[in-house]
């Protein structure tokens, strides 16, 4: 089990953090093999009801780790293209488990998210950020095209437009910028983040889990296709949690005039 990715959980939350501050959590082999190990695993585990991703010391993620890049370039590292092209597309199912799993996700984003590492805080269905955090789509400073959905998640975000401003120029935007675009959700200053990162997770574990996991479902159609087809989503998803037991407690509480506490099933 590598080091580079510590995971925790406590009260519903399991916290992925990538760990090697020392390199601002740039990206490697090890840490991909444990974000695919771990996220299949938590996104169907029945006693996690939130997931984090997160970064070590003073960052987030500052993406791949073009070091090693460049010294496999300079050694002149064979290159499979079919090989290289599975491997990275398998690598980038991350992006889609933090999209799609049926619970929410909160990437809580210390420092700098630049390339991959923003690719991946834009995965993720919430985002909180140091008041100090830079996030920068850096691919183009590197002359790559771009991975991990971030075509995909900017577009979404801020508009076709935006979004190929932001791929084709590599700005690094501030928190307050980010959180005026709508990549952020929530900006607090550096000493609050951990607590307030917490707090927003607690609170989307106490979130009924059930209807939240169909609420995502029902959003990818809204995002992919037609007004029908999201219709057809919205009633089959609804019937569904009409059946929860997270429903018929806040109906009780409904009618008990209470706060329900849902236990997400």
């Amino acid at each position: 089990m590598t080091t580079e990715i510590i995971e925790t959980q406590e009260n519903g939350v399991a916290t992925l953090t990538l760990n090697r501050p020392e390199a601002r959590n740039a990206l490697t082999p090890e840490i991909f093999a444990a974000l695919a190990s771990a996220l299949p695993r938590l996104a169907i585990d029945p006693q996690v009801r939130c997931v984090v991703l997160t970064g070590a010391g003073q960052a987030f993620c500052s993406g791949g780790d073009v070091n090693r890049a460049a010294k496999a370039a300079a050694e002149g590292a064979p290159v499979d293209f079919e090989y290289r092209t599975n491997d990275l597309r398998m690598r980038m199912e991350a992006s889609r488990l933090l999209h799609e799993m049926a619970k929410p996700t909160l990437a809580i984003i210390p420092g700098p998210a630049a390339g991959a590492g923003l690719s991946l805080a834009l995965a993720c269905d919430l985002r909180i950020a140091s008041s100090n955090a830079k996030l920068a789509p850096a691919f183009a400073n590197i002359a790559l095209s771009g991975d991990f959905g971030i075509s995909y998640f900017l577009t979404q975000i801020v508009g076709a437009g935006r979004a190929r401003e932001m791929l084709f120029t590599a700005p690094v935007l501030s928190a307050d910028e980010s959180l005026n675009l709508g990549l952020v959700n929530r900006v607090v200053s550096e000493a609050d983040l951990p607590a307030a990162g917490k707090a927003f997770a607690a609170e989307l574990a106490a979130l009924p889990t059930v209807a939240v996991g169909y609420m995502k479902k029902n959003l990818v159609v809204a995002q992919r296709g037609s007004l029908s087809e999201t219709l057809d989503s919205e009633a089959i998803h609804m019937v569904r949690t009409f059946g929860t037991d997270d429903h018929k407690a806040a109906a009780a509480a409904f009618v008990e005039k209470r706060k329900p506490v849902f236990s997400g099933r």
